[in-house]
């Protein structure tokens, strides 16, 4: 079962670290449109929304490392002092009652919207704006396949301490 978490924690290990880069092309392309803008007297629509689709891409697929890494907001004023094995079941708790549900929800709700957009090619309603926002809609169709892997991850987790702490 460990080499199963494993894999998957990997999965979220190795979007998560390819997704941290995205944030230093949001800054280097926030750097150049404010010179071009304020220095050349210059704006780009397309760059301004390549901005917007990364800030996207950075949230929306960075949950699953996020997650994996224990950084979502939760009330730990409880949870900080449980112990390993009540941790491990508010943890199991939460991923069956909370987020597959939402995941799924997500996953479902958004297919066609997503696979519309695909259909059309869909491109920015802005005049000179990018050609591809069938690929920013992609990521509703991504995180939650995503964070379903590091749950599962994390149910896997939780099950082996369960089971370790009851049988000691």
């Amino acid at each position: 079962m460990q080499t199963i978490i494993n894999k998957l924690e990997q999965t979220s290990e190795l979007s998560g670290r390819f997704i941290a880069w995205l944030t230093l092309f949001i800054v280097l392309i926030t750097f150049i449109i404010v010179v071009l803008r304020y220095v050349f007297d210059y704006g780009s629509i397309a760059m301004q929304e390549s901005v917007t689709y990364l800030h996207a891409f950075v949230f929306m697929l960075g949950a699953a490392y996020t997650l994996k890494h224990d950084g979502h907001v939760r009330v730990d004023v409880f949870y900080r002092n449980m112990s390993a094995r009540k941790k491990a079941w508010v943890d199991l708790l939460g991923t069956f009652l909370l987020l597959y549900p939402v995941c799924l929800f997500i996953l479902f709700s958004s297919w066609d919207y997503v696979f519309t957009s695909w259909a059309l090619l869909e491109e920015s309603g802005e005049a000179g704006g990018l050609a591809y926002v069938y690929i920013l809609k992609t990521a509703l169709l991504i995180m939650p396949v995503l964070l379903i892997l590091q749950g599962t991850a994390t149910t896997l987790k939780s099950l082996l301490i369960i089971k370790s702490r009851s049988h000691a």
